[in-house]
Order: structure tokens, then sequence, then C-alpha cells
């Protein structure tokens, strides 16, 4: 099972609308997918089709420990993948958590009880370094980071990098950055073409192939309570998320097949 965070800190980068249509792209692949809204905003959830304002239970609910994560879980019908809702009630859990022993660590608990159910688990992290983005870390063996080829983008971007460090050294040592994911992207943009050759100049092969582009169809599909693939198939925000999907499921058949040679050999 692969558990990817999707996280910056920095808002309005796509992470949601990457989050949502990736979970629908791969659940288009026959892969089993959990995506797990942990984002008081619960954008997420309501990108899936579920109404964040009518939930019983939610992930507030899994992460303080009255409920299990099995129990939270609703299908998303359009999408074809399951989902951990979010809603408001999640901006408490902070606070709640701050004396709990472990708290860290009470996401990867509740994942690891579904391990056989699922191929990909996609955390839709909250635009801030907190203690549920810490959570999310801690429970991931893999982080995208999504990010506009812009100005300020790099600058964020160390931020982040310094707090998985932190993570990886502390909490789950084998925590590794699969990717940069380039979103919004306008390719007659300058500077977005430069900082794009920048990113690729400092990180190599951690930047994904697949680009997204700026697409008024992604824009939309939220408003539906539908991934951009049951919207506009044909789009070019949903040929870009169907793209990257097949570029992690290779990427994760590669890292296996790397692992099976490195016991073989042991």
């Amino acid at each position: 099972m692969k558990i990817l965070a999707i996280t910056n800190q920095k808002g309005g980068v796509g992470k949601t609308t990457t989050c949502v249509n990736l979970a629908a792209s791969l659940a288009s692949l026959d892969k089993r997918v959990l995506l797990i809204d942990l984002d008081p905003q619960g954008n997420a959830s309501t990108g899936s089709g579920i109404d964040k304002a009518h939930l019983k239970h939610s992930i507030y609910h899994v992460l303080i420990g009255e409920k299990s994560l099995k129990d939270v879980v609703l299908r998303s019908e359009k999408g074809g993948y399951d989902v951990a809702p979010s809603n408001r009630d999640l901006a408490g859990a902070e606070v709640e958590l701050v004396h709990e022993i472990a708290r860290e660590m009470r996401l990867k608990h509740a994942i690891a009880k579904l391990k056989d159910f699922y191929d990909f688990v996609l955390l839709d992290c909250p635009p801030a370094l907190n203690l549920v983005t810490v959570n999310a870390l801690t429970a991931a063996n893999a982080v995208m980071i999504p990010m506009q080829c812009e100005y300020y983008a790099l600058e964020g971007l160390s931020d982040l990098v310094n707090t998985i460090k932190k993570v990886r050294a502390h909490l789950n040592p084998t925590l590794e950055i699969e990717g940069l994911l380039r979103t919004l992207f306008d390719h007659r943009n300058m500077l977005a073409n430069q900082v794009s050759s920048q990113l690729i100049s400092h990180f190599g092969n951690k930047v994904y192939k697949t680009i997204i582009p700026r697409n008024i169809r992604l824009a939309e599909a939220p408003s539906y309570g539908l991934p951009v693939l049951n919207y506009d198939k044909n789009s070019k925000g949903a040929q870009a998320y169907i793209e990257l999907a097949r570029e992690i499921v290779s990427q994760s058949k590669q890292a296996q097949e790397n692992i099976k040679k490195e016991v073989n050999h042991g």
C-alpha cells in the first residue's frame, strides 16, 4: 500500500484539486484508492460528492480516538474511490491532541489497520505545517508537493523540505519526497517556464514529468461535486491527471521491483 501525503503550506496551488482528480484517475486504472481529507475546509470531501455539512463522523473522530478509520469511510460513487471526509470539526483536533501521548502517530496507526484494503492512500493535507500535517507526514511513505511555477514558489518550498527532514529524523525515517508537481501551468508564461527549469536543475528526477495545465474544466468540476474525469474526461485537465496516475503507478512498480532485487541479492 502506497501512502502519499499531498502537501504544501502555501494555499491555492491545486493541492485539493490534485487529491480528488488523482484519486479518480487511479481508480480508473483499477486501483483501490482511499482519499483522506485532512483539511478542516473539507474541499476534497465536497469535490468527491460528499455532503460535509451532514456528516455523522469524520476524520476528526479518528484522530481523537473515538472511531476507527473504517467507521468513517464513505464512497465517492462518481469518483470510484473511498473518502474519509472532513469538516470544521477537524480544526479542534489540534487543541485536543496537544497533551495526548504519541499524538503524531494517530493517523499512522489508523491507516495500518486497512493496509490490505487499498493500493493507494492519498492524504490531502491542510495548507499549514501543523499537528495534522505532521500526522500525515508520519503516516506517509512518500510526499507529493504540488506547486505553481511562480516567483515565491521556491521560498516556501524550503520550509516544507525542512519540516520533512525533521519528521524523517524523529518520526518517520523512511519518508521521501517522491516528487514536485507543476500545477496551474501556462506554457505561454515566460516566468513559469524559467521556474520550471530551475526546479528541474535543483531537483532533477524528483520533478514529475507530468505537468498539470491551467484548465477551466478543472476549476468548474468541484462545483458539481465531481472529479474532472467525470465532468469532462476529454479536457486537458482530465488527461493530465490520467497521465500523472500512470506515472505514479509506473514509479510504484519500479520501486517494488527494486526492493525485490535488493532482497534477492541480500
